[in-house]
């Protein structure tokens, strides 16, 4: 058998098969709009690339010979794969969908926000998986954006890597917030708190999420020339409300974070003695999936519950 060679034709490939369905070079040419001679030149180098005849005399007419006979279904799945490539994607449809979306997130959301997310997925495409995933100095988020393990990645950290996509969802106010019957909340004022008595208080803050980034509290502290006095560092930071309740621990947060543990727990909240900025919460993706609708969906329902947390 002749070698193959190293760009196979694929009109070849149709002329291949129009003559193994249609055992006539005459139809061939009909169906293609080609000159007979054009088709006959065609067969002549197919049988060349083969070293069979492909289609002999019969009783009836032409005939495929064994060989000939093989090669047809190959070259209807080439013609078929080969017309899958270039049809438009179908249009996404959420309500029939079965996808995964992968989250990450930090655990020191508004305790609704997540919650809320899921609920609309859920409620838009209600066969679909939603996986949740944590963030934390391990997690490198980079690599599984550009792999396609993570879809998105909701943050708060001052410089997200320029290559990636993103869209702000929330800004939250930050605040200070303490055990409500605590020696410093009971003879101070929610707005009385002094810069001296805020860095020496003794704080309990969030361990790293990125390596060699200790978040927004602190890298703004770092830049006034300020530090204040850490006494407890936690992974957990949904269990930090929880920890001020029996301690005299501070807490420097969102204030959309604490404000639905202040309904079930004893903490008083201060106004903070620093100009922070506001938290701001924003979601990031890869380019790779920048383009694909059902990704523009999962960002868009992100994003409308992101508004719908922060209205009056």
């Amino acid at each position: 058998m002749a070698s193959l060679p190293q760009h196979l034709d694929l009109h070849l490939i149709r002329i291949l098969y129009l003559l193994l369905v249609e055992k006539n070079v005459s139809r061939v040419a009909l169906k293609l709009n080609q000159p007979q001679p054009s088709i006959s030149a065609s067969l002549r180098k197919l049988r060349e690339l083969t070293g069979d005849p492909l289609l002999v005399r019969g009783a009836r007419g032409m005939v495929p010979t064994q060989h000939g006979e093989s090669l047809l279904k190959p070259a209807k799945r080439i013609l078929d794969e080969t017309e899958a490539l270039f049809v438009k994607k179908t249009p996404f449809v959420p309500e029939e969908e079965e996808r995964s979306f992968h989250i990450a997130a930090p655990d020191y959301l508004d305790s609704q926000f997540l919650p809320n997310v899921v609920a609309a997925l859920r409620r838009g495409s209600p066969r679909s998986r939603i996986v949740i995933h944590s963030l934390g100095p391990g997690v490198d988020y980079n690599r599984m954006l550009s792999d396609g393990e993570l879809d998105l990645v909701i943050a708060n950290w001052d410089e997200p890597p320029a290559h990636l996509h993103i869209s702000k969802l929330f800004e939250d106010p930050i605040v200070c917030t303490m055990r409500a019957d605590c020696p410093y909340a009971r003879r101070t004022k929610a707005d009385a708190m002094t810069l001296s008595d805020y860095l020496s208080l003794p704080h309990v803050a969030p361990s790293q999420i990125l390596p060699g980034y200790h978040g927004v509290i602190d890298t703004f502290l770092e830049r006034q020339g300020l530090r204040r006095n850490v006494a407890v560092e936690s992974a957990y930071f949904g269990l930090i409300p929880h920890m001020l309740t029996q301690t005299n621990l501070v807490l420097t947060t969102g204030r959309q974070f604490i404000r639905s543990y202040e309904k079930t727990l004893p903490l008083k909240t201060f106004a903070v003695p620093v100009k922070f900025p506001p938290m701001r919460f924003y979601q990031l993706w890869h380019e790779r999936v920048h383009s694909a609708p059902e990704h523009k969906w999962l960002r868009d329902q992100v994003s409308a519950t992101a508004a719908a947390l922060t209205q009056p």
